[in-house]
Parts: C-alpha cells; sequence; structure tokens
C-alpha cells in the first residue's frame, strides 16, 4: 500500500537525520524536499531511480498534489521537511488532503534547531533551581499569535526561550525582553544555520546588543535565538547538582550513600 512519509532531516547536518529516516529514503520511490531548508545532502541515500523534487517554489496546494499524484501502488513517498514535522512544519495543513484523498500517512520525527543550536554551542537549556523549562515561540510578524501568547507574555517566565523565525525581528525581542523583567545584560545566543557544515555560526551577544552583532555576522535568515538563564553556565563557579547522581540521594537503581 502506498504511503507518505512526513520525514524530519534534521537542523542541517546529513549525519544528524535518524537511522529510521535514513532507511525510508533509500526505499523511497519519490521525495518531496523543502530546498530553501534542507541540505540537498539528505537525499544522498536515495536510489538512483528515485523521483526528487524541489518543493522551495510550490504553494501547498502544488506540494499535497505532487505527494498524492506520486502515492500510487506500493509507492513510498517522503516529504523531507527541516528539523521536526510537528515544530513549524504545516504538518497538518499537508496532512489534511491526503487523508482527504485516503492515503495513508507516517511521521518520523527529526532533532529540531533549538537542540542543534545548544549542541553547538555547548549550552543546556534547564539547570536544577535555574530553569527547569524551555518555550519554544516565536516573534509576531505576518503570522499573528494567539491569545496569551505575545513574547511579552512569555518572556515574564523568566525560563529559555528558544525563538524560531524570528532573527529580523531582535529590536521586538529586545523591547519585550525589557519590558518582562530581563536586563540589558541578560545573554542571548544566535546560531545561525546549526550543524551545517561549513556554515554555522555562533554569535553570543547579550539583550542590548545581539542585534547589532547579528547584523555585523550578516545573519538574516535560518537562526535560532535563544534567550536563558543558563546561558554560560558552563564557566560558573558553582552549580546546584543533579539529585539524579547526588551520592546521598536514593533512587531505583542506587541506594543513598550516608556519611
Amino acid at each position: 500500500m502506498a504511503k507518505v512519509w512526513f520525514v524530519g532531516a534534521g537542523p542541517g547536518d546529513p549525519e544528524l537525520i535518524t537511522l529510521k529516516a535514513q532507511k525510508l529514503i533509500a526505499d523511497a520511490d519519490a521525495i518531496l524536499y523543502a530546498g530553501s531548508l534542507v541540505s540537498q545532502a539528505a537525499t544522498q541515500w536515495a536510489k538512483t531511480d528515485c523521483d526528487i523534487a524541489d518543493s522551495k517554489g510550490m504553494t501547498l496546494d502544488e506540494i499535497t498534489t505532487w505527494l498524492i499524484d506520486k502515492a500510487q501502488g506500493d509507492a513510498c513517498v517522503i516529504r523531507l521537511q527541516t528539523g521536526d514535522p510537528a515544530l513549524y512544519g504545516a504538518l497538518i495543513e499537508m496532512v489534511q488532503p491526503l487523508d482527504k484523498a485516503g492515503v495513508d500517512v507516517g511521521v518520523v520525527p527529526g532533532v529540531t534547531s533549538a537542540m542543534a543550536s545548544a549542541a553547538a554551542a555547548v549550552e543546556t537549556l534547564t539547570l536544577p533551581e535555574v530553569t527547569q523549562t524551555v518555550i519554544y515561540s516565536r516573534v509576531e510578524g505576518r503570522t499573528p499569535m494567539p491569545e496569551g501568547e505575545s513574547l511579552l507574555e512569555l518572556a515574564r517566565h523568566h525560563c529559555t526561550l528558544c525563538l524560531y523565525l524570528s532573527i529580523t525581528l531582535l529590536k521586538k525581542v529586545r523591547h519585550a525582553l525589557l519590558e518582562a523583567g530581563w536586563s540589558e545584560d541578560a545573554p542571548v545566543l544566535v546560531v545561525h544555520k546549526a550543524s551545517w557544515p561549513g556554515e554555522e555560526q555562533i554569535v553570543r551577544g547579550t539583550v542590548a546588543d545581539i542585534q547589532q552583532k547579528c547584523r555585523d555576522a550578516k545573519i538574516n535568515a535560518q537562526a535560532m535565538i535563544i534567550i536563558s538563564p543558563t546561558l554560560g553556565a558552563r564557566h560558573w563557579p558553582e552549580l546546584k547538582k543533579s539529585k539524579l547522581y547526588d551520592a546521598g540521594f536514593s533512587h531505583r537503581f542506587r541506594k543513598a550513600v550516608r556519611s
């Protein structure tokens, strides 16, 4: 039976694609990849006779029509998307027409750029007694934000913020953070094309200067913005340690050692 797989290609490095995704690519009869965001290197495991197309110039209707047309007989069709299909991937918009056409659908998760960016910079998004919460969001631009989800409202939590699709809106980011009580010298991390071989850029700054630093680096697309009280913790002289590895803390695999 034909099936369309929505596959997360990960953040850019083809070696960060999952084994399941790699196997599906190797078996695919047709692959439609998002060429504006996904490196063509992610299709390197495809068969020589696989029908491979780039969707960067396509509308939503053209994409779903292509997928439905290719999903004939026992065909294995892949929609190869950047990062993870469930996060800013227009997944449901594409799945609904396939459901109406009676085409079976599957999803393979991928590494999202927030994780790749933290890894590139050797940062953690959570720390005991600092923050245990991560918010994935974006700044309002042409796409409006739902009620209660403005950056100002989210920033008031003072937890880790990972902002997608917002690198051209750093002025708005600064204003919202300051109004929410963040200081001008709060650290900000921007990673452009996280994990892309030879193209990754890491920019560190503060709420006050990150916009200018990104301008100087000519970063205006495909960038993750991370604002977090955990940034720079690698260099802190003291940390609150995790209870999981504390010798005085019992769990089901180890009994506490009493001094």
